[in-house]
């Protein structure tokens, strides 16, 4: 049996085009399956589905590697996961060298394209630590520049020096004074904390 899979995230809208490839190589529309959710979430609900239908020698087809997971541990699990347990085939649109398929070389063809799934896995696993550094540094630089990030701070309402007497003289809770000035109780708490309240 072959099957597809696709997989897109929350801000990752191409599914189109992962279908395409997918029906491209002959794969039947009601033998797709497709997740909505990050890489990050191996609990996902078609993925898992289609790992049960699998039986040895049955093909699943993703069109580029990172569809099976999306950092290198995850990635070589589910790889062989899929041609070491369920004994089926990886065929990778988007890399003919990692099909599992290929008997003509044999052994040889299995170790490279056990080798190629590696180095990609790798390369794919650096890429994102990189974006997730690129992203930390534009935090900083921006921090520096003075742009704020988050919901603005809530303004101490001019009820507050009253209300934390009232909590420093021991007659109302911290939850009593947050309820008493409409807010939570670690708002509150911070309020005290920044005007210098013990």
């Amino acid at each position: 049996m072959r099957y597809g899979y696709a997989r897109v995230s929350s801000r990752d809208q191409n599914i189109a085009r992962q279908i395409a490839a997918l029906s491209d190589c002959g794969i039947e529309k009601e033998c797709i399956f497709i997740d909505r959710e990050s890489g990050k979430n191996f609990n996902r609900k078609n993925y898992q589905r289609m790992l049960r239908k699998l039986k040895s020698e049955d093909e699943i087809y993703v069109k580029s590697i990172d569809r099976l997971g999306r950092d290198y541990d995850e990635i070589i699990r589910q790889w062989q996961f899929i041609t070491k347990k369920k004994e089926a085939h990886v065929i990778v649109i988007d890399f003919p060298l990692l099909d599992t398929r290929k008997k003509a070389d044999g052994l040889t063809g299995k170790f490279i394209a056990d080798m190629v799934l590696q180095i990609l896995s790798y390369v794919a696993q650096v890429e994102r630590e990189n974006i997730h550094q690129r992203q930390m540094e534009g935090i900083r630089e921006a921090k520096k520049r003075g742009v704020t990030f988050g919901r603005p701070r809530k303004a101490i309402p001019e009820s507050f020096a009253s209300v934390a007497d009232m909590w420093n003289e021991g007659k109302v809770s911290l939850r009593e004074g947050a309820r008493l000035l409409e807010t939570n109780h670690v708002t509150f708490e911070s309020w005290l904390k920044q005007c210098g309240y013990k």
